[in-house]
């Protein structure tokens, strides 16, 4: 006489599979990768608003990368090294030079009247531009604009931006603002 095999009963394994799959997604962290911060152009409707919107020649840092990974700031060749110390200047126009940005006296709150620049440092690279430069480029500019801004803070409130309170972290960026344009990528 053959015996008679007892089934397994799997009802359960399927609900016992899915608490497991709720327990890993509810204890695991995922990691968000995050991007460069840039504050992009407003929307413009028509071309009227468009060219309301031009900035002064003078009021312009041109910088380009080549597809070769040649840097041109303001027509020049430069080192990488080199960009920080470039742009803290065209911001800062500490010497009044006609031919670096005007200053807008400005009253700000937490700090007064305070020169700020008008100038844009505006970026264009092709699409053959490494992304080790790109990355070194951007981060040379973030670096101008911080030390920056931690030497204002540093003058105004005795401490790094990073340490102030949200009221004069929001005063120093009215005071140096992080005006960044990056173009559409050439294509050669």
């Amino acid at each position: 006489m053959a015996r008679k095999v007892p089934e397994i009963n799997a009802s359960t394994q399927a609900d016992i599979a899915f608490l497991l799959l709720i327990f890993y997604l509810v204890s695991t962290t995922m990691n968000v990768d995050s991007g460069i911060y840039r504050m992009l152009p407003p929307w413009v409707e028509n071309e009227q608003e468009e060219n309301a919107n031009k900035v002064n020649d003078r009021n312009l840092l041109k910088i380009s990368i080549n597809s070769r990974d040649k840097l041109q700031v303001g027509g020049k060749g430069l080192d990488v090294s080199q960009l920080k110390d470039e742009v803290q200047k065209f911001i800062l126009n500490s010497t009044n030079d006609a031919n670096l940005p005007e200053k807008v006296e400005t009253e700000i709150d937490l700090i007064g009247k305070y020169p700020v620049s008008k100038g844009v440092v505006s970026l264009l690279n092709t699409r053959e531009t490494s992304y080790d430069i790109y990355i070194q480029v951007q981060n040379e500019l973030s670096r101008a604009v911080n030390e920056l801004r931690d030497a204002l803070s540093m003058k105004t409130f005795g401490h790094k931006f990073i340490d102030l309170s949200s009221d004069q972290q929001k005063a120093v960026t009215s005071a140096i603002p992080n005006q960044i344009s990056e173009a559409e990528p050439r294509v050669k």
